[in-house]
């Protein structure tokens, strides 16, 4: 019996062998007649279509961890500025931003009202970033902004400045530019705004259009009437920009007699129109005016003769601080980003108690974190406004700003936003 049993072991034993040698032979044989180099092609195309796959869904779903530590320093170290911008457009435009998770989150305290109009929350994208409005559907449906304003736009197309004409200050966390205004002109901007409210929703962000003047106009006020013209029937407010320094002679326009004639002509050409849902026209200002200039601004603003609704605080600035330390700081442009924090809020909190915190204030310069935005708000901005900060956080910082902010409110015992605004002169 044990013969037997140890036969029959010996027979499993070999035809086990004998199927597993010639499957090995099979598999050798298969291989071998494949293409030189087909399994090395294979595993690079299975590994990077893995690869792919994980990025696109970490930036789909907006990954803070992913964009401050994979995306941006790459982005940083091997893309300059500019192209770097434009990239940004364009993926923006084909919407590949971040759709889901933290940046589509909402907070209760962070609904308000602004101008009349219903916000989801109190974060805009600044002026600067979607010149021609290429990407304005995207962003204001699905970006988690609660307005985003386009431009500046003038009355027709122009190039702009001379590149390079954009310099990182990674450093500092700023940038300085002289773009010079450039963007498709007012007739192709209009087609694509129009275009992109056919497609609005309850959801969707407040439109704005931030207007400018080509460089070479010699009628500044009839360039800023062209851009009222083109955009007050399809825009939720229009912003006058007279605080560009890329512009020669645009900054003079802030002084009271050029100021009031423009804001003037603004009104009536808006009247004229009898819109029955008119926007709101708000003024933006640079942060480095002279104490006299800001007191006749806010004499001009509060003259409803004027008609202006609101204020945006601030532009660039041309003043460089002693701390920059990045060797880009010298260039010529307009310094925005962390740099001007301090001095945009200062202007906000001098604009709020010259204006007896009638006129509404958006809040625009150095933020990036859901502080710099509560920062803004306790000195008189009802909502602010972000741009220099995507260039290094990328589009997850909109939700990241959003969740601190709300977390700032309620530590305080705001149960709204509205409730916050002006705080620190009470």
């Amino acid at each position: 019996r044990f013969e037997r049993l140890a036969i029959l072991r010996s027979t499993y034993e070999f035809h086990n062998f004998q199927s597993t040698y010639i499957g090995r032979l099979k598999v050798f044989f298969m291989y071998s007649r494949l293409p030189t180099g087909y399994i090395t092609k294979s595993t690079i195309i299975i590994v990077g279509g893995g690869l792919l796959g994980y990025a696109a869904t970490e930036v789909l779903w907006g990954s803070e961890t992913f964009y401050d530590k994979a995306v941006m320093p790459l982005v940083h170290k091997y893309v300059d500025g500019e192209t770097a911008h434009n990239l940004g457009v364009r993926a923006a435009s084909w919407g590949l931003i971040p759709r889901f998770g933290p940046n589509r989150k909402e907070y209760d305290e962070l609904a308000c009202e602004f101008l009349g109009m219903h916000l989801k929350n109190p974060i805009g994208l600044a002026a600067g970033f979607d010149k021609s409005a290429e990407a304005v559907g995207p962003l204001s449906r699905v970006s988690g902004f609660g307005l985003v304003e386009v431009g500046s736009v003038t009355p027709l197309p122009q190039e702009g400045n001379a590149k390079p004409r954009v310099f990182r200050l990674l450093e500092d966390k700023g940038i300085i530019n002289r773009y010079g205004f450039n963007n498709d002109g007012a007739n192709k901007v209009s087609k694509r705004i129009k275009a992109a409210r056919i497609q609005r929703n309850g959801e969707t962000a407040l439109v704005g259009v931030n207007l400018g003047k080509n460089k070479l106009s010699e009628n500044a006020i009839f360039d800023y009437e062209v851009g009222v013209n083109q955009f007050a029937p399809i825009s939720d407010y229009l912003v006058v920009n007279v605080s560009s320094p890329n512009t020669p002679g645009l900054r003079s326009m802030q002084k009271k007699s050029d100021l009031q004639s423009l804001l003037a002509h603004v009104k009536y050409c808006l009247d004229a129109m009898k819109l029955e849902q008119p926007p709101k026209i708000l003024l933006k200002i640079a942060p480095d005016l002279e104490p006299s200039e800001k007191r006749d601004i806010a004499q001009v603003v509060m003259d409803k003769k004027y008609g202006v609704d609101g204020l945006i605080i601030s532009n660039t600035t041309i003043a460089r601080p002693a701390t920059l330390k990045s060797e880009f700081r010298t260039e010529t442009g307009g310094l925005s980003g962390a740099p001007i924090r301090e001095l945009s809020t200062d202007c906000i909190k001098e604009m709020y108690r010259l204006t007896q915190g009638r006129i509404p204030i958006v809040g625009c310069g150095g933020v990036s974190s859901g502080e710099d935005a509560y920062e803004k708000i306790r000195a008189g901005a009802s909502v602010v406004q972000l741009y220099t900060a995507l260039a290094f956080h990328g589009f997850p910082i909109i939700g990241k700003v959003k969740r601190e902010l709300a977390a700032l409110l309620k530590r305080d015992g705001f149960k709204s936003v509205v409730e916050a605004v002006g705080a620190d002169h009470r």
